[in-house]
């Protein structure tokens, strides 16, 4: 027995050092296979999830030579999933933005005039510019010694060049402040946790008090559960301590975010008759039609408000019209600034239907689901027009009652419609932020 046992251990010793001389790790790999394997997942995943997968091409080119992004454009339904909705990333950049977790930016966003000026439009209090304390409304005349004019590219927009989203970027900008004067910042790109209320106030309009509320994306909290914002909890807090009776929603830069902390604000907004009715309904391809489902309101707070004004722009993309769309049914809901983008459709993650995502570290982020609203209603592809159309007023700062779109919410509520003064500050700009933004970005564009 003891010499079988030791034959025995010998053949099982002799395999093992066979296996671990065989061990894949241990030889080349074949990159092109691997991308190969990657684009076979990267199809299956489609296959079964996106949301237009009957359009998908099935003559599709499994070579291995192309990125990861240039294979999913190839699926891409290019009639209506727009460039950028659909995309590659990774799975650690994809939790850490939809939490506030930024990288490689200088933390503002800039806007256009109807005379080709370039100015700051937003600052994110907690990145570099904010810390340099930059402000809405400064001009920008140069970026890196290069005046505005020179980024203006062959189609006759602009292309704004400040480098790659990386850490130690640095760059040098010349600025025309409010009062006239001059001056030049050099700032360096960071990482940092972004917040996403630019600013909030109350004003008083013929006795009632107006909560004003810019909103810049629907990030979650990190690291809190249920799916939350800690900001939007603070923020309603404050509009019911103050007793507020109207609310304006500024969501001209917002891009959208996590459809969880959209629903968070839709709570706090509905009048207790909506508690329990529906929010929205998810739809989703035919193969998953098993998942569509219907989420309902449950009422946050003791907010009691009789109309909400939004002030949208084509900035104004995903979660934000989501919100508008839901709220129609429910309440008096009126909008003014510039055509919201169009976009009635959501994304979320593949990567966990797929090893081979996983271990090779591909995020595919595809359009996978619609959302209507209690209505039915789903198909704003060309956004949602405003019941005023009024111009981006970039030379003022949060805040300031003569900025032009925020005068126009304060009439709306305060007299149920905008001079023809106001209406014609409204002008479309050669170049916007969002347009400049594909993929993980679009949803929370910055510089």
């Amino acid at each position: 027995m003891n010499n079988l046992r030791l034959s025995l251990w010998s053949l099982m010793l002799a395999m093992m050092l066979v296996m671990i001389s065989c061990n894949p790790e241990d030889e080349d790999v074949d990159p092109t296979k691997v991308q190969n394997e990657v684009h076979k997942a990267i199809y299956d995943v489609m296959s079964d999830w996106y949301y237009w997968n009957r359009e998908m091409p099935t003559d599709v080119s499994f070579s291995g030579t192309m990125s990861n992004q240039d294979f999913l454009e190839q699926l891409r339904y290019t009639p209506l999933d727009r460039q950028g909705w659909t995309y590659i990333t990774t799975q650690e950049a994809f939790r850490a933005a939809f939490t506030g977790q930024v990288s490689g930016v200088h933390g503002f966003r800039m806007g256009m005039d109807q005379n080709e000026r370039l100015f700051i439009a937003s600052v994110l209090k907690t990145g570099p510019a904010g810390a340099d304390g930059w402000q809405r409304g400064w001009q920008i005349l140069e970026i890196n010694g290069k005046q505005i004019s020179e980024f203006r590219n062959s189609s006759g927009g602009y292309s704004i060049d400040t480098g790659p989203n990386q850490v130690g970027i640095s760059n040098t900008f010349k600025f025309k402040l409010p009062d006239g004067t001059e001056t030049t910042r050099t700032i360096t790109k960071e990482a940092f946790s972004a917040n996403s209320v630019a600013f909030q106030d109350v004003f008083e309009v013929e006795n009632k008090k107006v909560g004003y509320w810019v909103y810049e994306s629907f990030r979650a909290s990190p690291n809190v559960t249920p799916t939350k914002s800690i900001e939007v909890e603070e923020s309603f807090n404050k509009f019911i301590s103050e007793g507020i009776d109207e609310l304006i929603i500024d969501l001209r830069y917002n891009g959208g975010g996590s459809v969880d902390v959209a629903l968070q604000v839709m709570n706090y907004l509905i009048p207790a008759s909506a508690d329990n009715r529906t929010a929205y309904v998810y739809r989703y391809n035919g193969k998953q039609s098993t998942n569509n489902r219907t989420v309902s309101f449950r009422k946050e707070g003791g907010l009691s408000i009789n109309k909400i004004v939004f002030i949208t722009a084509r900035g104004s993309a995903s979660a934000s019209e989501l919100i508008i769309n839901s709220l129609k049914p429910y309440m008096d809901v009126t909008i003014v600034g510039d055509n919201t983008y169009g976009k009635p459709v959501g994304q979320f993650p593949l990567s966990s239907f797929s090893r081979t995502l996983v271990e090779n570290n591909v995020e595919v982020v595809p359009v996978t689901f619609s959302l209507a609203n209690s209505r039915g209603e789903a198909d704003f592809f060309e956004g949602f027009k405003p019941d005023a159309m009024v111009g981006d007023d970039l030379t003022r700062n949060w805040g300031d009652k003569q900025e032009a779109r925020l005068a126009a919410a304060l009439n709306m509520i305060s007299s149920g419609g905008v001079s023809a003064r106001m209406a014609n500050t409204y002008y479309r700009p050669k170049w916007e932020m969002i347009d400049q933004f594909e993929g993980l970005e679009k949803e929370f564009p910055m510089f």
